[in-house]
């Protein structure tokens, strides 16, 4: 049976989170406030970036030469990106026990730099580098050092930062670039995170599903739920009874699931909500 139109307003949100055991789904959103931008968010309607589909990455390689020349012109702005006061104060409900953990369909790492301990990333993370062909694994801040030596001056190139860390550049600005290839068997290297029409791997998915189960509630943080491997969660969720509150810019896919709805931005609202529990926001240090 669905559930009556949620109500928007602050004091709802706080009353339905009080004195239970929550966790937190979080989206892009609540990275925005950090300059990290949103595929699908309010402010973005007439973005023309065009997201790299899995199948094109393995099978082209003028795609993954393309990928990785406009990766390395963002990727400074991608990596000098801080938590906000939203990261800061989902870490603050975690050490206050109201968070029991988070499942971010984010691939910044933010929420971990903000203080978070238990952080399921469901699309893996950009700091993060795979080998398509033996596995290896390395660092995304080693290989931009790679690229540069390799592409000298390429990093004065920019446009505009891109969601996934990479900035839009044409084509025919990128075919002289060259891709380091993997320094462990010379393969082909990949972004940890996953691409649109790949499958979220099972273990993080496994996790997540813990994480929830452990929870007497769920909160939405900065996310539309247009991607389902987010919106299951929610589904999920309302299917078991536990509560579901939303904070987001705009509506969400989720709304007629959900008990109370605040129409916001995360970095604004989450504090206050700590604030209600009776704690301020954590400070990041250093």
């Amino acid at each position: 049976m669905p559930h009556p139109t949620p109500w928007i307003g602050f004091d709802a949100l706080a009353d339905l989170f009080r004195d239970r055991s929550v966790t937190v789904l979080s989206g892009a959103g609540i990275s925005t406030e950090s300059g990290i931008p949103d595929y699908r968010g309010p402010d973005t309607e007439e973005n023309d970036h065009t997201p790299i589909l899995y199948r094109e990455f393995l099978t082209e390689e003028e795609t993954r030469r393309h990928y990785w020349a406009r990766s390395a012109v963002g990727w400074p702005t991608f990596d000098a990106a801080l938590p906000n006061d939203g990261h800061r104060a989902l870490a603050q409900l975690e050490t206050d026990g109201v968070v029991n953990g988070i499942i971010t369909q984010n691939v910044d790492r933010l929420h971990q730099e903000a203080g978070s301990n238990r952080v399921v990333e469901l699309h893996g993370a950009l700091a993060e580098v795979e080998c398509l062909d033996c596995g290896a694994i390395s660092s995304r801040r080693d290989l931009q050092d790679r690229i540069l030596r390799l592409n000298p001056g390429w990093s004065e190139e920019a446009d505009e930062l891109a969601p996934d860390g990479d900035a839009e550049l044409p084509h025919s600005a990128t075919r002289s670039f060259t891709v380091p290839a993997c320094r462990a068997c010379g393969g082909v290297l990949k972004p940890k995170v996953v691409f649109f029409g790949e499958d979220t791997a099972p273990d993080p998915v496994k996790r997540a599903w813990t994480l929830q189960a452990e929870a007497d509630a769920l909160l939405v943080a900065g996310s539309s739920l247009t991607v389902y491997s987010g919106f299951r969660f929610v589904r999920e969720a309302a299917k078991n009874d536990k509560p579901i509150g939303i904070v987001n810019l705009g509506s969400t896919r989720g709304d007629a699931l959900a008990q109370v709805r605040v129409d916001g931005k995360t970095g604004n609202v989450l504090p206050q909500l700590v604030d209600a529990i009776g704690a301020s926001p954590a400070a990041v240090t250093g």
